[in-house]
């Protein structure tokens, strides 16, 4: 019996490393929203593995075992970089002397680049949502794909204009939504300062509570502020994030309750984490427009 129960547990683990090694290069991103463009970009030809899955911050993300074992094995490795995954840098940086690893975030054009308000030499890491700075990144990929793994070279030049495509439709499509908000009320306020890319992009004012990364700590006054701008400007809602406690937001609709001013929820958006894998939301393109909808059906 005891025997049995030995040749079992070897049977699971031949299988499970079988089942791993798919005779494809393994390809290791941080966010959702990177490993979802080099799927687009890539195609079948790589195997994607994402190491930060739905509601995960990345700001106070810690690799575990699990993850190092991932990098390990990776062939080639997709960051976002501009200190988004803040604690992970330095395995970036090791790393780098074993394999192939890309910060997409930081070949885009400086000028491209926001930055903290509060602190100008802070570089705003969520470059995805404005979708004409998001394709300099997904560039990047495609570059490194080719070098890499040269021998699908048209393919991926073929992917990542047929991605391109889609984006620009997703770009035009957001404004037109966009515009059905009345001019005064194109203003979005959320937990953390996750939105200004996509403020810039598409004419919209944006107040964070917390700063650039959830790991910012925020206080009484800058609830009262937030409350004091919500009241002012007539505001009616605010909006949640996937991967941010909801503490924060629920502090400043109080604040604006105890003030006579009613705030409602909006909806829950995706700032630094997509929707779980296998639903339209676990996508760019379905995150995205997630995002839109909600906003716009709350704001107009």
């Amino acid at each position: 019996m005891f025997i049995l129960f030995i040749t079992a547990i070897l049977l699971v683990g031949c299988s499970s490393k079988t089942e791993e090694k798919s005779g494809k290069p393994l390809v290791v991103t941080t966010t959702g929203q990177i490993a979802d463009a080099v799927k687009e970009i890539a195609g079948d030809n790589v195997e994607v593995k994402s190491l930060m899955g739905p509601g995960v911050d990345p700001h106070l993300y810690k690799a575990t075992q699990g993850d190092l074992q991932t990098l390990e094995q990776a062939d080639t490795i997709f960051y976002n970089g501009l200190a988004l995954e803040g604690k992970m840098s330095d395995i970036f940086e090791k790393m780098k002397k074993e394999k192939t690893v890309s910060a997409i975030g930081e070949v885009v054009p400086a000028d491209r680049i926001l930055s903290d308000p509060m602190n100008p030499k802070l570089a705003d890491p969520h470059i995805w949502f404005d979708i004409d700075v998001w394709k300099i990144a997904v560039a990047e990929i495609t570059k490194t794909l080719i070098e890499e793994y040269p021998d699908n070279k048209d393919e991926y030049k073929k992917n990542e204009k047929a991605y391109f495509d889609k984006l620009d439709e997703l770009s035009n499509w957001a404004d037109t939504r966009i515009n059905e908000i009345p001019e005064q009320q194109r203003v979005l306020v959320t937990a953390h300062d996750a939105f200004s890319y996509f403020g810039n992009s598409h004419g919209m004012e944006v107040r964070g509570l917390q700063g650039l990364s959830t790991n910012s700590e925020y206080g009484l006054k800058d609830v009262q502020n937030i409350v004091d701008f919500l009241a002012d400007e007539n505001i009616k809602a605010v909006f949640i994030e996937s991967s941010v406690s909801e503490k924060a937001m629920n502090a400043v609709i109080q604040g604006a309750k105890e003030k006579g001013h009613t705030i409602q929820v909006g909806g829950e958006l995706f700032s630094d984490a997509m929707g779980a894998e296998g639903t339209e939301e676990g996508t760019y393109i379905g995150m995205y427009k997630h995002n839109v909808n909600t906003i716009v059906d709350s704001l107009k």
